[in-house]
């Protein structure tokens, strides 16, 4: 079933122009039949026309720029029988301030016949007055080709004559098959929606007029720039001022995907991994493609029993090695990522334990402790008292004081061995002061009648 592609052509000279240039952008639009399938509220086509002359229009007095709209697959109806595979048009050729003439035409444009791409694709390499310009095409179309030519030939071809093609493909729908299809040209991105097709003509359309842009490598301990999936915030140099926030993201070649940033500005990144990462002053060189590297390498931590317990909802507080604040809280039987490097950790249990664990890159460190047991403690008259972990040497170490207003108390602690000392609440001499040592397995309980 054929998918909303949108596909993006710059087509280049191999040579470095100012960005003063003057800019062409070819609009390439599918009339085919499949068109007026629904996507959503409306039609494929609909939706098509109709964020396409936002885009034209959003382009009226950008200066040093031209337009022009090309169309394929609007002049002859398909049918069971034939397919018009010469069915592509150039409707509105370059010039200055023809953007209601594109708006026009777009309005009377009706969806019904097939998918020539290669052909349109040769063509519009004519459509274009010189290649002195920084010439694109921006193709939107739901589908791969129809007819008997091959888009990659094509491509090929246009190389051949000196003309390079480095397109980006952003599909609705798009499974990794269906790229194989494109695998001549670059790039492919993916829109889940309309308002997520949008979103991706603004950004290359940016792009052509820009023509500067930026990938973020999150390197691990490698230096490979496979870490993503957090949350990356832009700020203008030494000030608060956020101009760009994003999900970092790899493509489906497993690069890091491109942005599109203003070259204008300093910036200082800072990446919300755990803990975060971030680098200052930042400079974006106009007319080309810029790598900011990172390194931010991360392995997962998990904390689990090592036995099977129904009281496995403990909470972990980690923190960096040596220091004491608390940058996460993690529950057990979950999975966290976070920067490589030693952490402290705190296991709120009763008694708490602690730990220093290790995070190695891209693996997962499981850090277990003992499945706790159950003591129950049943008085006659209501006390007053708390319970201590026995340690070497005769030390205590306080767990928990007993709740004076119930004569049952109960506590789910770690194993090991502890004392209870105590008194009853009425009784207001000291030397009523009573203990009892018990001790503690994973898994298993007891009471202890004070």
């Amino acid at each position: 079933m054929k998918k909303i592609l949108l596909a993006l052509f710059i087509v280049l000279a191999g040579l470095t122009h100012s960005q003063e240039e003057k800019t062409r952008i070819l609009f390439i639009l599918d009339a085919s039949n499949s068109m007026n399938k629904k996507w959503g509220a409306e039609s494929r086509f609909i939706t098509a026309k109709r964020i396409l002359s936002n885009s034209v229009d959003s382009l009226r007095g950008v200066p040093n720029l031209e337009i022009g709209l090309r169309v394929y697959g609007h002049q002859s109806p398909i049918t069971a029988t034939y397919q018009d595979c010469e069915d592509t048009k150039l409707e509105v050729p370059f010039g200055e301030n023809n953007h209601q003439l594109i708006l026009n035409k777009i309005k009377t444009i009706r969806a019904k016949g097939t998918t020539p791409i290669a052909r349109s694709l040769e063509q519009a390499a004519g459509d274009f007055p010189d290649r002195e310009a920084r010439n694109i095409i921006i193709l939107i179309t739901d589908g791969v080709e129809a007819c008997d030519d091959e888009p990659c030939v094509i491509a090929d071809k246009l190389r051949a004559k000196g003309i390079t093609i480095s397109p980006f493909v952003i599909g609705l729908g798009l499974d990794m098959s269906y790229l194989s299809h494109f695998d001549c040209y670059g790039n492919y991105k993916s829109a889940e929606d309309p308002m997520a097709f949008e979103a991706v003509l603004k950004n290359v359309v940016n792009k052509a007029l820009v023509n500067t842009t930026v990938q973020i490598n999150l390197n691990t301990i490698h230096g490979r720039p496979i870490e993503t999936d957090v949350t990356m915030f832009l700020y203008e140099a030494g000030t608060s001022n956020l101009k760009y926030t994003y999900t970092h993201t790899l493509n489906h070649l497993d690069l890091p995907d491109t942005l599109i940033l203003d070259p204008s500005i300093k910036y200082d990144l800072v990446v919300k991994t755990l803990p975060q990462k971030v680098k200052k002053n930042i400079t974006i060189q106009r007319n080309t493609h810029n790598t900011i590297e990172l390194d931010a390498p991360q392995g997962k931590l998990k904390f689990t029993f090592a036995q099977p317990t129904k009281y496995d909802f403990v909470d972990v507080r980690v923190m960096q090695k040596g220091e004491y604040q608390t940058f996460n809280t993690q529950k057990f039987n979950t999975t966290q990522e976070y920067i490589v490097g030693e952490y402290e950790v705190e296991i709120l249990t009763l008694p708490r334990r602690y730990k220093t664990v290790k995070v190695d890159q891209s693996s997962t460190n499981t850090v277990s402790i003992d499945a706790p047991g159950v003591v129950n403690l049943s008085a006659y008259k209501s006390v007053t008292g708390q319970i201590f972990e026995v340690k070497n040497n005769n030390e205590f170490e306080w767990v928990c004081d007993l709740n004076e207003r119930t004569k049952s108390n109960q506590f789910i602690l770690q194993p090991g061995r502890y004392v209870v000392i105590y008194r009853q609440v009425d009784l207001k001499e000291t030397t009523y002061t009573k203990e009892k040592q018990f001790s503690i397995y994973s898994n298993k309980s007891i009471t202890i009648n004070l």
